[in-house]
């Protein structure tokens, strides 16, 4: 087959799922395209230029999901509602790619227009629902933050020692409530709660904190 940005981002993106970041190189992209790593700088100038492509993929298909999310929303729907769809979708997009979290959380320092277009989304829903402008950023990476670290549970791997079933009672009876949390929900639905109380927290805060300028003056 010809050789394509596509096919060596394809490439690149499951050597980043079983090697991580440390692990890429374009040696192994090109072995994995049973090719010779010269031939790829022709098409891709750099590992840095591949993490940049990787990640702006990675993030353009969750923005794309994002809008598509949206788009469904009732006429109605709240800022809340549409912050959801927007955290919801790009959990979903992270999840498709093994790594994909490790991935999105680089994805700003590489500069992925993707990246910054979700960012510049949500900043905007933020802008709209009256969040004050000092406050949108700390929201939007609140947000942002969690989705990329609950994925990154999610896409962790399982224990090292397997958990016998006297493992298992044990930890019941040592932390009870925590044991108690952790199976009371599925992850789905523990996700959509998690998201809402941090629009709650967001909602909270433009009603009784002032912004830190305002508050700073009238110190």
């Amino acid at each position: 087959m010809k050789l394509t940005a596509d096919r060596i981002i394809d490439a690149g993106m499951a050597v980043f799922a079983e090697s991580g970041y440390h692990g890429l190189s374009m040696r192994l992209v090109a072995e994995r395209l049973d090719t010779f790593a010269g031939s790829l700088y022709y098409h891709v100038p750099s590992k840095s230029a591949l993490l940049q492509l990787m990640a702006n993929r990675l993030a353009q298909q969750a923005y794309d999901a994002g809008t598509a999310a949206l788009a469904a929303l009732p006429e109605q729907a709240d800022w809340k509602a549409r912050v959801e769809a927007q955290a919801a979708s790009l959990r979903t997009s992270i999840r498709r790619n093994p790594g994909g979290a490790v991935m999105f959380a680089d994805s700003p320092k590489v500069l992925s227009a993707g990246a910054l277009s979700l960012m510049e989304r949500l900043l905007q829903t933020l802008a709209d629902a009256g969040v004050p402008e000092d406050h949108r950023g700390i929201a939007a990476d609140a947000l942002l933050s969690h989705v990329t670290g609950f994925v990154l549970q999610e896409q962790g791997n399982p224990p090292a020692l397997p958990v016998t079933e006297q493992d298992a009672a044990d930890l019941h009876e040592r932390f009870p409530m925590t044991v108690a949390v952790a199976a009371a929900r599925d992850e789905g639905e523990k996700f959509t709660l998690s998201v809402r109380l941090i629009c709650a927290g967001i909602e909270t805060s433009m009603n009784s904190y002032p912004a830190p300028d305002t508050a700073a003056a009238a110190g």
